[in-house]
């Protein structure tokens, strides 16, 4: 992985003692999903769903695939989708960076960003759609709800084999205060850190 990543990444480690033994209880749930899966040799489809698609879904689907490659787990695919589209939010984007993800901007008005954790690693491609968007899995995968908004507003996820909320405040209200940055960090920071604890559940 990238070299600022990977200090990144030994910083997330430190902090998994901070998790909230009731976050836990939920993460490993997920990871057991994703173990059963393992163990039936099929591959773990989660996608990450909040209302605009714009934020904490997509670094949660981000750093769920990076966690994954960092453990050496197969497969494992991530996703994300809202009950919306409008785009990945720049802010969030710019904390990603920050974190040291390789990111290429194509422009437009909801641009397919390519997010890349490594030289030759997987290349993500985080644009805003709605969860049932064909670029999305259609069947048998984990519906993982990052906002209690797109929680309550959608309580049935059409294909989804298992559901499970996991909510993160939303990074959106510090927008255009001199708090921005500093929470969109925060934010990155506590998914970062519970999708890797996530990982390190996971029975390959």
């Amino acid at each position: 992985m990238y070299n600022e990543l990977t200090s990144y990444i030994e910083n997330v480690l430190t902090h998994i003692s901070d998790i909230p033994e009731k976050r836990k209880e939920s993460l490993n749930e997920l990871a057991n999903y994703i173990t059963k899966k393992q163990k039936e040799n099929k591959t773990a489809k989660l996608t990450f769903i909040c209302t605009h698609n714009s934020r904490r879904s997509h670094l949660g689907q981000i750093w769920a695939a990076t966690a994954a490659a960092y453990y050496e787990l197969d497969h494992i695919e991530t996703f994300s989708g809202g009950t919306e589209a409008t785009a990945f939010n720049p802010r969030a984007v710019a904390a990603i960076k920050r974190a040291g993800f390789q990111v290429d901007n194509p422009g437009g008005e909801n641009p397919h960003y390519m997010v890349t954790y490594a030289d030759g690693g997987e290349k993500l491609e985080c644009f805003s759609k709605k969860y049932d968007d064909y670029f999305n899995p259609q069947e048998d995968f984990a519906a993982i709800m990052t906002c209690s908004d797109a929680d309550e507003n959608c309580p049935f996820i059409p294909g989804a084999s298992f559901r499970i909320p996991i909510p993160y405040d939303d990074p959106k209200e510090a927008d255009g205060t001199s708090e921005e940055t500093a929470r969109y960090d925060e934010r990155c920071l506590q998914i970062a850190t519970e999708m890797f604890y996530l990982m390190s559940k996971v029975k390959a």
